[in-house]
């Protein structure tokens, strides 16, 4: 079975787009939390999001004339999947003007084009559904709004949406639209996949990306995921569920993982791309490895679509099958960032399922949630996670989770409250638990022969 090792990292967060300065606020306790801008939010019961801020797609890529029309989240996967792409050291793609002076430190590979086998290089991305033409959907249902029955004329309706609604965004807001621009602008021919399994998606991406790399089925893949609901439909779907904290007067304390007044989470957007290689392939080219994945469970809950098991079983379980995956014990695992996500089922359950893996070692290992100061990313939130744990292992520093003041019996770990921590960071596990029932772990190990 081949090894894997991690070559490359990029992301689109609602705190920045490059890896040191993200990471630099992130340890800085900063926060990527504000007033939704993205529509009127004024009249809903969650008027705060994490956002993508000051984007554009031109920085990050010098001819995206392939990506025209492309919708907000797949622009985030084209800018994370560049960055990362352009770390590793993989040719075909010409860095931008701000980082054609930094691509040759990040990387000591050197491979021409034509060396790379791009039938070997494959994608397994997480795609959340993209932008919906809200403009014309509600011109098209004013217009087809019939008064006397107080129903809309479907047949009115369908005709002016055909009239209005732009056929390009029809398509692009399909969820494989990312990993379809992916391809176009690396030009990887390999294996092609994409997962929209809610909140756990981008880690049971790069999961399932690393075992094709094991099996031997692919020599590179593009690992990661990219998502953007902060738009009517998604915010109400998520108020309807009571899941977003509604505490809309100080929006960077939002977010409070694992504190007794927690109330749920802060619906943000963005992307994570790793590129992911076999240990073979990247030592032939000199690449420079940032680390190893070691480990990967999956499970499902077969509880309920929106609830957790209660005791965590799935959760457990997923742990429990990335340690034995990756052959260590309990006491390797140096940190653990948690889902984490503020709401008042969740943190207790993971908190359980911790204790319930780790056993008596639970009360010993550091635990933090980024979400308390990225917010949700959705699908692309487990892939941002795994960098994180990338980014500790190489500074030995492990970011913190900010807005923890109140204790909770129900909640007592080691959260890191408040401010980053130096620490010795050898292994790290990240932890991702969707609606639906979804639970993936990873774990990353600091990378030695």
């Amino acid at each position: 079975m081949n090894r894997v090792v991690i070559t490359g990292i990029g992301w689109v967060t609602p705190m920045g787009h490059t890896i040191e300065g993200v990471w630099k606020r992130l340890l800085a306790g900063e926060s990527g939390i504000s007033r939704t801008s993205l529509f009127d939010a004024a009249t809903f019961p969650t008027s705060i999001s994490a956002e993508v801020k000051d984007f554009n797609l031109d920085v990050h890529i010098f001819d995206h004339s392939a990506h025209k029309g492309a919708g907000r989240n797949t622009q985030f996967a084209l800018a994370a999947c560049a960055s990362a792409w352009n770390m590793a050291g993989l040719p075909g793609l010409h860095a931008t003007r701000e980082s054609a002076g930094t691509v040759a430190e990040s990387s000591a590979a050197k491979l021409d084009a034509a060396a790379l086998d791009l039938d070997r290089v494959g994608i397994y991305l997480a795609g959340g559904e993209g932008e919906l033409d809200f403009a014309a959907f509600t011109h098209a249902a004013l217009a087809s709004w019939n008064a006397e029955t107080g129903q809309i004329d479907t047949v009115r309706w369908a005709e002016v949406a055909f009239e209005k609604m732009n056929a390009t965004r029809e398509v692009e807001q399909e969820p494989n639209m990312p990993l379809s621009h992916v391809a176009i602008l690396t030009g990887a021919r390999g294996p092609a996949l994409n997962c929209l399994t809610a909140c756990a998606a981008s880690t049971q991406a790069i999961g399932e990306a690393t075992e094709i790399l094991r099996r031997g089925d692919a020599d590179v893949m593009i690992g990661g995921g990219a998502h953007s609901m902060i738009h009517p439909f998604g915010v109400t779907g998520f108020n309807r569920l009571t899941a977003l904290s509604t505490a809309n007067d100080d929006p960077p304390r939002a977010s409070r993982p694992f504190d007794a007044n927690r109330g749920g989470f802060v619906l943000g957007e963005g992307a994570g791309v790793v590129i992911l290689e076999t240990l073979d392939h990247a030592r032939k080219r000199g690449a420079k490895i940032l680390a190893e994945v070691v480990g990967y469970g999956s499970t499902a809950d077969a509880f309920r679509i929106t609830d957790q098991d209660p005791e965590g079983l799935g959760a457990v379980v997923a742990m429990e099958e990335a340690m034995r995956d990756a052959n260590i014990q309990p006491t390797d695992i140096h940190y653990i960032n948690a889902h984490g996500t503020g709401t008042r089922e969740n943190d207790g359950n993971e908190t359980q399922a911790i204790k319930t893996a780790f056993k008596e070692y639970a009360a010993s290992v550091p635990v933090s949630s980024i979400k308390s100061m990225m917010g949700h990313l959705i699908a692309a939130a487990g892939a941002v996670e795994l960098i994180t744990c990338v980014l500790a292992i190489r500074d030995n520093v492990l970011p913190p989770t900010m807005n923890l003041h109140t204790h909770d019996p129900e909640c007592d770990l080691d959260y890191i409250p408040n401010k980053a921590r130096s620490a010795q960071v050898s292994a790290a596990m990240s932890n991702s638990f969707g609606f639906g029932g979804q639970n993936d772990t990873l774990i990353v190990r600091r990378f030695a022969e």
